[in-house]
């Protein structure tokens, strides 16, 4: 469901994306190119700063939010996504929060207040709380980023956990186009 924030804002999406009917789309957000928005997934933007001003929610082309994600912006922050990134399902992103592109963000991860740059996966059930994570590193599932973590102790991304990501990237990509197709059947 695409609907207004109370400021008048509409999310605007791509023709080539694919939004479920399950999903709510509220508010200033723009969804670039066949980009797979899952069922159940919520993404707002309604929320302004003191002076009144929003920043938009931007999901970048060839991206996937996948069945259950949050995506809010508190205080009218950005929450900007890369392009061909994965917010696995579940995940959490509050903003402010800019996440590059080719990202892979695993099953129940949390994001608030970060910028994580390309490259990077993050695996499951992890929070990463007000620290840049720098381009290619590779978060294990079930860690806790704060900004007192020293990274150098976290391994970069391993070739198995890149080719993973990308290949849940390419298989959302499918999924927008067949789903596209098939809309008007259900």
């Amino acid at each position: 469901m695409l609907r207004k924030n109370p400021r008048g804002d509409y999310p605007v999406v791509h023709e080539t994306s694919f939004v479920d009917p399950t999903a709510i789309l509220c508010g200033q957000i723009i969804v670039g190119e066949n980009v797979f928005i899952g069922p159940y997934a919520v993404l707002r933007a309604d929320e302004v700063d003191e002076h009144g001003k929003m920043e938009p929610i931007v999901i970048g082309a060839n991206s996937n939010i996948q069945d259950g994600v949050v995506i809010h912006s508190k205080d009218g922050a950005r929450v900007s996504i890369g392009e061909n990134t994965s917010i696995a399902h579940r995940s959490i992103v509050h903003g402010p929060c800019v996440i590059g592109h080719r990202v892979f963000i695993g099953f129940n991860s949390v994001l608030f207040n970060c910028v994580v740059h390309d490259g990077v996966v993050v695996r499951h059930n992890s929070v990463v709380d007000g620290r840049d994570i720098p381009e290619n590193f590779y978060i294990p599932s079930t860690t806790h980023i704060s900004r007192e973590t020293d990274l150098a102790t976290i391994p970069k991304v391993t070739v198995d956990a890149r080719e993973f990501s990308e290949s849940v990237s390419r298989t959302n990509v499918q999924l927008a186009r067949a789903y596209r197709r098939i809309q008007n059947t259900f």
